[in-house]
């Protein structure tokens, strides 16, 4: 899994990801609903630059880690593995649009499984 974010075409690359995905995740029933009070621009830019950062883009990453900025979703909105499985879902989509190879999208899938423990606060 090492240089998904170079083998996934770097930083135009997870930008287009990222804008594909959130057109997919704004109208998925199953968790549109998350992003109703938020300031979508923001949001966009804080995922590109988390996805890129877990990709192993160089530089750091400023944002909260992934149980603080999810525990206000699963203590009062309910977030849950379902939830988690829409986003993967979604972003499979999103880089299978833009054809990204499946061994690196296997990869990517991968990571993001790795975070299922804290994003939902286990």
């Amino acid at each position: 899994m090492r240089d998904v974010f170079k083998r996934i075409g770097g930083k135009a690359a997870v930008d287009a990801a990222v804008d594909r995905f959130y057109e997919y995740m704004l109208t998925d029933d199953r968790v549109k609903h998350f992003f109703a009070n938020i300031n979508m621009e923001k949001q966009r830019q804080h995922q590109k630059d988390f996805i890129a950062f877990a990709l192993g883009a160089e530089g750091g990453y400023a944002g909260k880690d992934m149980r603080s900025a999810h525990q206000h979703m699963v203590d009062h909105m309910g977030l849950s593995d379902v939830h988690f499985d829409a986003t993967v879902e979604n972003l499979v989509k999103a880089l299978r649009d833009l054809n990204v190879p499946e061994d690196v999208i296997a990869d990517a899938g991968a990571i993001v499984e790795s975070t299922r423990t804290d994003v939902l606060c286990r």
